[in-house]
């Protein structure tokens, strides 16, 4: 049955990383595998949250904006409220809050979801860098560890995964949502209002973008920069296409990025006579590379064809 085969290759995924991490020969080989974890949990969120968008047929540019957002509005409670649960909850809102310029423009408005996108993205940008402001350089403790390394917003990240796979394959709102993303002609004909549920599917990505940004600056970096971000709102939208729109596989495609960024901090460490501007592409450069293979070697994928017109062939 194709939702026991999606179970079964996330569980081969699990397990083979509990096995990394249980039989890690050295100390710095487990520190990086806990670093993979650790980078990876933020844009786990985002792309768990933009897959549920984008299987009702929208794509949403603007979760880079909505993720700087929720870091700049999740530290900030955090510094203000010294409560971390606080931040996180205050930076998912925030990104559901900005979420909403993309439904009025995009569902609503039916305007250009790719300029809706990047207007709501340059939003976010600006208002987190002027809001921002009295925060850079400022460092909070963060949640600590529930068990050894693993803090609970990666547990949290980690636990989403067969629950959001779980809704879209297994559920009755699942068939819904992924319905509207296949026609809207045609779910309309079935008696769904396919506004609605898209309207739910930018909202939940949205929280889920915002969650995602408080997460890098409330558990992971522990600080506030100006665009923090450094684009990692798009490599998700990038990894949404790398996990053929499946939530089961955007758990190793976060990993993807989150390994090659552990892996770019721990050659800097180690000093390898490499600029530190042109290691710190290695993330970007190993997303961009799995995206372009997979595209190309892809026999058919699970693209909604309600995003046929955005990304013309792919999939």
């Amino acid at each position: 049955m194709p939702f026991l085969r999606r179970w079964r290759s996330l569980g081969v995924v699990l397990a083979g990383a509990v096995a990394l991490l249980a039989s890690a020969p050295t100390e710095m080989t487990s520190g990086w595998l806990w670093a993979t974890l650790r980078s990876a949990s933020p844009i786990l969120f985002v792309v768990l949250g933009e897959t549920l968008t984008q299987l009702t047929g929208v794509i949403n540019l603007g979760v880079e904006g909505q993720m700087l957002l929720g870091a700049c509005v999740g530290f900030a409670v955090t510094v203000t409220s010294q409560n971390p649960w606080l931040g996180l909850l205050a930076g998912s809102l925030a990104g559901l809050a900005l979420s909403g310029l993309h439904m009025l423009l995009c569902v609503g408005l039916r305007t250009n979801a790719i300029a809706s996108g990047v207007a709501v993205w340059v939003l976010g940008s600006g208002l987190s860098a002027y809001w921002g402001r009295a925060y850079v350089g400022q460092k909070i403790s963060g949640l600590g560890a529930v068990v050894g390394e693993l803090t609970p917003t990666i547990l949290l990240s980690l636990l989403l995964v067969p629950i959001i796979g779980v809704l879209v394959y297994g559920t009755h709102t699942g068939l819904i949502w992924r319905a509207v993303g296949e026609s809207i002609p045609a779910s309309r004909s079935m008696g769904i209002r396919p506004w609605w549920v898209q309207m739910q599917g930018v909202g939940i990505g949205g929280l889920l973008a915002g969650l995602g940004g408080a997460a890098l600056s409330v558990d992971y970096t522990l600080t506030w920069a100006e665009n923090m971000t450094a684009g990692r709102g798009l490599v998700a939208v990038g990894l949404v296409i790398v996990a053929r729109w499946n939530p089961f596989w955007a758990c190793p495609a976060a990993l993807l990025f989150g390994g090659s960024e552990a892996l770019y901090l721990r050659l800097q460490s180690m000093g390898v006579e490499v600029s530190s501007y042109l290691l710190a592409t290695l993330p970007y450069l190993v997303s961009l590379a799995v995206l372009v293979v997979s595209s190309a070697t892809a026999q058919r994928g699970g693209m909604p064809q309600g995003l046929k017109g955005v990304f013309g062939s792919t999939g």
